[in-house]
């Protein structure tokens, strides 16, 4: 049985100080977001304890789909880079970057450079999406569609090239009897966005799992746990977003939560289990939210 932790949009804070001559530029909007409220939904505290907890599940591996951080500073990128180093080694975690980290082109090059050791596939092509990781009976994906978008516009976006990549490779993939996980950001499930935060491209990627199939796709974006489908060359793939990792708890609805995906094989195929961790009440102990198959 092997154990993936997967765990989306942390959303590292709080802010580090800011130069007003950060601001000059679309910073300026995420910053006032930020001290409005968006900081008060997202806190440190809740993060914490999830690691903590995710710790003690012990697992195989750590997938991290993205917006890690805010508004693209540099001083973000590199307290990202120093947070992914306490999870894990590059060889136990695996990222993609999202929305946010690509919040200006210059944060980009940066992240590239300062995560690269987390997005790179086992023959060392750092920075190329996607990339391949081999894990035990898995074999994960890396797609990137962090691009950089206008003021109030979080668009994701997956180009031909990419998609036509992602084709080939999961068809290599299947060829050796692997557990294929595809890492992506955006949720490329249609209308499960609204239209300013969509993944411009998506029809491509659901044609390349269309074609060559895949056992589990993993994104984050949309700041809550969800369970979907697309079609798959013989039958659905599961398709599964996690929500913040740092959203506090309110009344009526959890805070963040990380997702355990427990996989073995079954019959000659395989069969996945997901469990969802987080606290249910501010303050209150992380705990099991729920159970359930992902294979039918």
């Amino acid at each position: 049985m092997f154990t993936l932790a997967h765990l989306s949009d942390p959303h590292l804070g709080p802010l580090p100080q800011v130069r007003w001559r950060e601001l000059a530029s679309k910073r300026a909007l995420g910053y006032a977001n930020w001290r409005r409220g968006r900081g008060a939904k997202l806190g440190p505290s809740s993060l914490v304890a999830l690691v903590g907890d995710l710790r003690e599940s012990d697992p195989h591996h750590i997938a991290v789909t993205g917006d890690l951080i805010n508004i693209g500073l540099p001083a973000e990128v590199e307290a990202a880079r120093e947070w992914l180093e306490a999870i894990g080694t590059d060889r136990d975690v695996t990222v993609v970057p999202g929305n946010h980290d690509a919040y200006l082109p210059g944060s980009i090059r940066r992240y590239s450079e300062a995560w690269a050791p987390y997005m790179r596939g086992d023959e060392g092509d750092g920075g190329t999406f996607p990339f391949v990781r081999r894990r035990g009976p898995l074999a994960l994906v890396g797609v990137s569609s962090a691009v950089a978008t206008a003021p109030l516009m979080a668009t994701g976006r997956i180009r031909p090239a990419q998609s036509e990549a992602l084709a080939e490779t999961l068809h290599q993939l299947g060829r050796e009897d692997l557990f294929r996980v595809v890492l992506i950001h955006h949720p490329p499930v249609k209308g499960s966005t609204p239209w300013h935060k969509r993944l411009v491209g998506a029809s491509g990627f659901r044609a390349a799992v269309a074609d060559a199939g895949a056992e589990l796709v993993l994104h984050g974006h949309n700041h809550v746990t969800s369970v979907a489908t697309i079609p798959g060359p013989s039958g659905a793939v599961p398709v599964v977003g996690a929500t913040s990792a740092s959203l506090h708890p309110h009344p009526g609805r959890p805070g963040g939560s990380y997702l355990l995906y427990r996989i073995g094989r079954r019959n000659g195929g395989f069969e996945t289990e997901m469990i969802e961790r987080g606290a249910r009440r501010a303050g209150g102990p992380v705990e099991t939210l729920s159970v359930r198959r992902l294979d039918g």
